[in-house]
């Protein structure tokens, strides 16, 4: 199965390895939440005498861009935009991809085969591709940025929760609910669904990685939040014509996103070593 990144190689890492980018990841978030009381600057409103500042200049840390405006509350501030588009897509799609997945994995009549066929078609359809339509059929926006993405990741969640269902529908357990007399619906939420919130919520933390990114390029295409609101991906593209003399303006949002995207990866990767007994008892 293809996701957005490139998985981290995490494997063998000591839990104590994955502490600092877990801390990371928590203070990134809190910092955004707490923004206005972390900068005194307008994210959006610059200063004449200000423009260009590099970084590490008095009561600049980060620096200013091409319109007098702070990096770092431009950073906090788009945090507050970036961190929803990352976290709402991923539990909106996680409640529907399981909901598909289990319909999809367990029956295999009709209506289980229905929903696999429609998934099959979104398989067909280049995510990136299919983002951008919907994109422009709703216009830009965070709601669009959000509405694409939980679309785009909806059939590779369904995808996981059925092949999981599937593996199960058979085992031991399953078979003595049957005969115990349990109707099929009250199979798939007592007995199938414990087993498949686990997988879904490892992937669904480690796609937060993917979607950090994804929302930066819908920033960096114009697709997302419209100036002069702070967004990190349309800091970097502000910043495209001036790398040669302010590289800051650009270099600066986008080491921020590597941060966050892999610390996301980081925890994923811990919440799959902890939900996963196996894993649990070699480490």
């Amino acid at each position: 199965m293809t996701t957005m990144l490139p998985a981290v190689a995490t494997e063998g890492m000591r839990s104590e390895e994955r502490i600092p980018l877990s801390a990371i990841l928590v203070l990134a978030v809190l910092a955004s939440i707490f923004a206005p009381w972390l900068t005194s600057y307008d994210p959006n409103i610059g200063d004449t005498d200000a423009y260009l500042v590099p970084p590490f200049s008095p009561g600049h840390i980060f620096g200013t861009d091409n319109q007098g405006r702070d990096i770092l509350a431009r950073i906090l501030y788009g945090g507050q935009l970036v961190f929803p588009e990352a976290v709402i897509p991923v539990v909106v799609a996680s409640i529907l991809g399981m909901a598909l997945g289990l319909i999809g994995g367990f029956f295999r009549g009709v209506f289980g085969e229905i929903v696999m066929r429609t998934l099959d078609v979104l398989f067909a359809i280049p995510m990136v591709l299919l983002a951008i339509a919907i994109a422009a059929t709703l216009g830009s926006g965070p709601p669009t940025v959000i509405v694409s993405m939980a679309v785009v990741i909806t059939p590779y969640v369904a995808r996981v929760v059925a092949t999981t269902t599937a593996q199960l529908r058979n085992a031991p357990f399953v078979d003595a609910a049957r005969c115990a007399g349990f109707s099929r619906w009250k199979i798939l939420r007592r007995e199938i669904l414990p087993h498949v919130i686990p997988a879904v919520v490892v992937y669904g933390t480690t796609n937060m990685g993917a979607m950090i990114v994804f929302a930066a390029g819908f920033g960096f295409l114009g697709l997302g939040a419209q100036p002069p609101t702070a967004d990190w991906g349309a800091m970097i593209a502000g910043g495209m014509k001036s790398l040669a003399s302010a590289p800051w303006i650009s270099t600066v949002p986008g080491i921020v996103i590597v941060i966050v995207a892999v610390a996301f990866n980081y925890v994923g990767d811990g919440l799959r070593v902890a939900l996963d007994p196996r894993l649990r008892t070699r480490r």
